[in-house]
């Protein structure tokens, strides 16, 4: 089965905001989660996007606003009653139960049949690639192998939503990887709508057709990955999700502006509200190989070497800090720190940000 929306909403998110006391953990925020899409929060620590997490699968109450859930408010229904599967960030398996019977037991719980028990969870076990380890108690297991039997068990039942909390944020980077792409294999097979909280803004990237973008309490953007990096709606949004070079602009005018008395120019976006900071991402930037137009002067300060890329730390004349991505290879013959260069960008690729954003 293929993860394809059909244009409808699985879940409407309407004005929720959820406060402890004094503190406000969501601020009214409104969302349409997609049927068989895989939907990221994205935002730092206490951004609020596993409070909203927990509220969509019925584990909080919100202090105000509602969800609705095909046509039916289900604000006060309790988790058990929306049946929706979870993948918690410490995997929360029974450790006297084996991987087998851990994944079994939403299906015992709701007294399926023996026979169609062990039909699905010998299709899941081999799914998640769990063969040969069915017999074996999670402390017998790898971490990869315990976030597995997690997903399996979230899955076995085929919940129409799959809630996941964080769920990499104890495997080493190799694994962590090697998971995402499991994960996101499993989103295709199964068509399940999933919502995924994370902090990394890479997985993020990675993994969804559609980010939500959260930082303290408030819903800041939603939009496919793409969107969301190339166009982000603010400055916030622009520096969480990677590195960005910020230029303040003079002179502004329906072409472009000046920076540090050199012309640079700017490609309007209609959508957009705009201010007088250009943003460019540092693998946007070239080396220009002579003056003119959206071509500025900076001397090498650094040199990073990162693999397959290079960084290349720079300063303008007037002090303003930019960084360059580059392919290594290209870099072999410099430049190299003290040495004066000209760097330039796609004017398509420059964005201007928001003002006060």
């Amino acid at each position: 089965m293929t993860a394809l929306t059909d244009h409808a909403p699985e879940l409407s998110v309407r004005g929720i905001g959820k406060s402890y006391g004094g503190f406000r953990a969501l601020s009214s925020v409104t969302l349409d989660i997609m049927r068989g899409e895989f939907l990221t929060l994205l935002g730092p620590s206490g951004s609020g996007k596993t409070t909203l997490l927990m509220i969509l699968g019925g584990f909080q109450a919100p202090t105000e606003g509602r969800l609705i859930v095909r046509g039916t408010d289900v604000t006060t229904q309790s988790a058990e009653a929306r049946a929706y599967g979870m993948v918690f960030q410490g995997y929360a398996l029974f450790p006297h139960m084996t991987a087998e019977e851990n994944i079994a037991f939403p299906l015992r719980v709701r007294r399926r049949p023996a026979a169609e028990i062990r039909r699905r969870v010998a299709e899941m076990i081999e799914r998640v690639g769990l063969h040969g380890h069915a017999h074996k108690l999670p402390a017998r297991l790898s971490g990869g192998q315990q976030q597995r039997v997690a997903l399996a068990r979230a899955l076995v039942f085929e919940p129409r939503v799959l809630l996941l909390d964080e769920p990499f944020s104890a495997l080493d980077k190799g694994l962590r990887e090697q998971m995402q792409v499991e994960v996101k294999r499993l989103h295709e097979q199964t068509g399940t709508t999933f919502v995924f909280v994370t902090h990394d803004q890479t997985e993020a990237l990675a993994l969804s057709s559609r980010i939500a973008i959260f930082n303290h309490g408030t819903l800041l953007q939603t939009g496919s990955a793409d969107d969301v990096y190339d166009r982000p709606v603010n400055r916030f949004v622009a520096e969480f999700l990677g590195e960005i070079n910020l230029l303040a602009l003079e002179h502004l005018g329906p072409d472009g502006g000046r920076f540090e008395g050199q012309a640079v120019l700017v490609a309007r976006r209609p959508d957009t509200a705009e201010g007088t900071t250009l943003a460019i991402r540092p693998e946007h930037m070239t080396l220009a190989a002579s003056e003119g137009d959206n071509v500025i002067t900076a001397r090498v300060e650094r040199r990073t070497y990162l693999g397959a890329a290079t960084r290349l730390t720079l300063r303008t004349p007037g002090g303003q800090p930019l960084m360059l991505t580059q392919p290594t290879y290209t870099l072999a013959d410099g430049p190299w720190p003290g040495e004066e260069v000209r760097v330039s960008w796609p004017v398509s690729r420059g964005f201007l940000l928001p003002d006060g954003a």
